[in-house]
């Protein structure tokens, strides 16, 4: 069983080459059919399997077609990994899509929505106290 430093440090070593590779190293057009970007990598204690997770900007069909792309250059990218990174056993990789961003954007929009509702009924409640000061004084 690794520290948790060595596996961090095998984490960030990992995020680095595969975000290398996914820039020039990858050949298959299907990668490229969304921007895709590595957003964090987990490794086991182990050091014997890593998740890693990409965001991919772009239509629901080019990540589809993306996600496709990077299962299929998995053998590749683990055969990468063994050459570029010495260890002495290369890590199981598995390619995961993450929606934290996604999310994020959609409840930043929501709260940006209610936000401008709430201004919306100020000013309608403003401008209905306005026209009621105004009756009361004639």
């Amino acid at each position: 069983m690794a520290t948790s430093r060595r596996v961090s440090r095998v984490a960030s070593l990992i995020k680095r080459e595969v975000s290398q590779m996914l820039m020039s190293g990858i050949k298959d057009d299907r990668v490229g059919m969304g921007m895709v970007s590595v957003t964090d990598v987990e490794v086991s204690g182990d050091l014997q399997h890593a998740k890693i997770f990409v965001s991919i900007y772009g239509s629901p069909e080019a990540k589809a077609i993306t996600m496709e792309g990077l299962k299929s250059a998995t053998h590749y990218v683990r055969s990468e990994l063994g050459h570029r990174i010495q260890l002495r056993r290369t890590p199981e990789v598995v390619f995961l899509e993450d929606q934290g961003i996604e999310r994020g954007s959609q409840v930043l929009s929501l709260l940006n929505q209610l936000s401008q509702q709430r201004q919306g009924k100020e000013e309608q409640g403003q401008e209905g106290q306005g026209q009621e000061g105004q009756g009361q004084d004639e």
